[in-house]
Formats: structure tokens, sequence, C-alpha cells
């Protein structure tokens, strides 16, 4: 067992960086440290934990098994350090230097994340924001409890009793095709849709009936799929230049029917809604600076969200 009285614990904050950053250089420009300071740092980890925590390569490093096990306990034993002395201080928008990670793979989450920057700049222009948009993420959960995001935007429910949610909007899967499209006139009805195949996303998980209710209720009636793709903005772009029928949430059909040549196809009737979610670690509810980011999201949500 590490003793930890071996450990010199102003390094840790060093290993946070590397593990995050993936890069020598990266971690010592964050740190406002030299790289052989970063590296000499490492170093005397490497001896203290008795385990190698990097591997080098010639695009930075990747962490070992050792480094990921270390991350999951340290990075949320530091995010209690900072935001006990950041509440202990009182939470000021205009000097806070908070670094914030936010994933948001619902379709919607690059604009979401643009307003969110837009609002929180001149408002707390200190506070660092990092985003990931990506739509097939794995293990958010554990990232989320890992303090690999602060906060998390998504239709699917977070699992286990240290997060807490909140709903923000509800959407729905509707059927869209381009404009002019056959099916814009004779669909009245989502069986009435099977006549036509269909474009759709990979699910993002494998195997049995889909988590969402709305979207179980359309793959339920046995569409004809000819092509799935990796985005819903690739829905949108195939159904835009073909005559295959597009399954997008409602919200992204809204946001892109003026750019795209696509359409809400009338008179099919609407699915259960799926609601969208904000979600956080229960530890963070009480952190004025993440109530701040919070509100920012929920005030973006109204922004982007029509209807």
């Amino acid at each position: 067992m590490l003793n930890l009285r071996s450990v010199d614990l102003n390094l840790l904050p060093v290993f946070e960086a590397a593990y995050e950053e993936r890069s020598l250089s990266k971690a010592a420009v964050r740190l406002a440290m030299t790289q052989p300071a970063v590296s000499h740092a490492l170093a005397r980890l490497r001896v203290a934990f008795r385990e190698e925590l990097f591997i080098r390569h010639s695009r930075g490093m990747t962490p070992t098994q050792a480094a990921d096990t270390i991350y999951a306990k340290l990075g949320e034993a530091l995010g209690l350090v900072r935001s006990a002395v950041a509440e202990s201080r009182g939470f000021e928008p205009k000097s806070s230097e908070r670094r914030f990670a936010v994933a948001i793979p619902h379709p919607l989450g690059p604009m979401l994340a643009l307003q969110v920057m837009e609002r929180i700049e001149p408002l707390a222009p200190g506070i660092s924001l990092s985003f990931s948009t990506r739509s097939r993420p794995i293990d958010l959960d554990r990232a989320l409890r890992d303090g690999k995001f602060d906060l998390l935007v998504d239709w699917l429910p977070g699992r286990g009793d240290a997060l807490e949610e909140e709903v923000l909007f509800r959407d729905e899967l509707v059927a869209v095709a381009r404009r002019g499209h056959p099916a814009i006139r004779r669909a009245k009805s989502r069986k009435a849709l099977l006549e036509w195949k269909f474009v759709s996303l990979r699910p993002r998980v494998d195997g049995g009936d889909h988590p969402l209710e709305g979207i179980r209720e359309w793959m339920q009636l046995g569409p004809t799929v000819a092509l799935e793709v990796s985005e819903f903005m690739e829905v949108l772009a195939v159904a835009h230049q073909s005559d295959l029928i597009g399954l997008v949430p409602r919200s992204l059909a809204e946001a892109a029917r003026n750019v795209m040549n696509v359409q809400v196809v009338p008179g099919v009737r609407g699915v259960a809604p799926v609601p969208v979610r904000m979600i956080w670690r229960a530890s963070r509810s009480a952190d004025q600076a993440h109530k701040f980011l919070r509100d920012q999201v929920r005030a973006a949500v109204k922004l982007v969200v029509r209807g």
C-alpha cells in the first residue's frame, strides 16, 4: 500500500494535468511550468507510486492502467479540494479561474456549446471551458463520476446515487424528407411511411431494444433501414439529397429547416417524448461556480431549442 507521506502532494496537480493533456508540453503550459520540470515531477511520482504512469510516443503520451486507476480516485479528490477552497473564498464570476469540462452528446451539442461560451465569456472571462460533443461516447457516467466531465447534457439517464439530474427539455424522434418528396403528400401515419426506405443513426447502445421509448416505437415498426450513419447531421444530409426518409430529433429538424432542403413529414403521429437531461455529480450541487455553469446551460437551451 502506498504511504502518502512519501508523496509530495504538490506533484499531484502535475499528474492530473499530464493525464488530461496527454502531452508534456501542454501540461507545462497549463501549469505555467517548464517541460523539464514537468518531466522531473512525473519521474518523482513514478518512483513514489512504484508504477510506470505514462508511455511516451511521438504524438504525446498514453496513460498506463495504473495511471487510469490513480486518476479515477485522484480527480474526484482534487475536485473536492478545489471546490472547498473556492467556496470558502466565495464565488465571483469576474475573477474566477475555474475549469469546466462539459459533454453534450445530443445532436444540438455544438450549438449549445457555442451559446454557453458566448454567455459565459462576458460574465466570467477567466473561466475555462472545454466541450465534447461526440455523439457515441463511451461510459459517460463513469467519466462524470471520475471527474473527467463536470456536466453532461444527454437523453440517456444517469445511473447511480452519486449523480443528480434535471430535465432541460423534451425531444422526440421525427421523420424528415427532402422538400417535394412524395411521402410529404401521401404519408399520413408512421406505418404508411414504411413504403419508403430509411437512413438512420447507428444506435449508441449495442444489443437489445433501444433504451429510449420514442426510438423503440419507431424501430418496432420494422422500417427498412437502407443506410446507417454516425451522426444525425449525416442523416439530414442524406435525406436532403435522396429519397430516403430520415429519423432525427425534432429539435435538430427545426434548427436545420432553413439551412437544408428537408422538412418534417406532416400528419405523422408523434412518438413518446424523450427527456433531455442535465446530469452532474451530487457533490457539486452546492458549488456556487457549478450552479453558475448550470444556469448558463439552462439559458442556452432556451435560446437554441425552439418551442
